[in-house]
């Protein structure tokens, strides 16, 4: 059985210190960007090497799969819009995305590639439960 995704909402700048490696201020709050969804890829599969960049980077992310629809609804009624939890990885074209913050343009063409939102198996939250903390990590050639 597999999750039908129909979008990917990214979060971006949702961890002070990767705020700050990127010379922003930690205060300030998150933004949104997008992926579609036949960017997902499953864990274990191989890669391709995405053209025209040379600075590829990963970023180790919380997936939370919306199982609902829903629309402006409450905060304490969230958690009920929630299927499932899993662990995916954000690829960026790094130079791309450079570039296109110096031009004050859309990051899509260094965002939304080919293969660029791998993604391990969903866990039900009818099985798991809500995590209210927790650690996630990815090893690349041992480091």
């Amino acid at each position: 059985e597999r999750f039908a995704v129909r979008r990917i909402f990214c979060v971006g700048r949702n961890y002070a210190a990767h705020a700050r490696e990127f010379g922003n201020d930690e205060r300030d709050p998150p933004f949104f960007f997008t992926k579609p969804a036949d960017a997902v890829v499953d864990s274990g599969a191989d890669i391709p090497y995405p053209p025209l960049t040379a600075n590829l980077h990963h970023e180790i992310e919380l997936v939370v799969a919306i199982g609902k629809a829903s629309f402006r609804i409450p905060r304490t009624e969230a958690l009920a819009h929630v299927w499932g939890y899993g662990v995916g990885v954000d690829l960026t074209r790094r130079d791309l995305q450079d570039q296109a913050k110096k031009a004050a343009r859309p990051w899509d063409w260094s965002k939304a590639f080919d293969c660029s939102a791998p993604c391990g198996p969903l866990v039900p939250a009818a099985r798991s439960g809500h995590p209210d903390r927790g650690r996630i990590w990815l090893a690349v050639n041992g480091d």
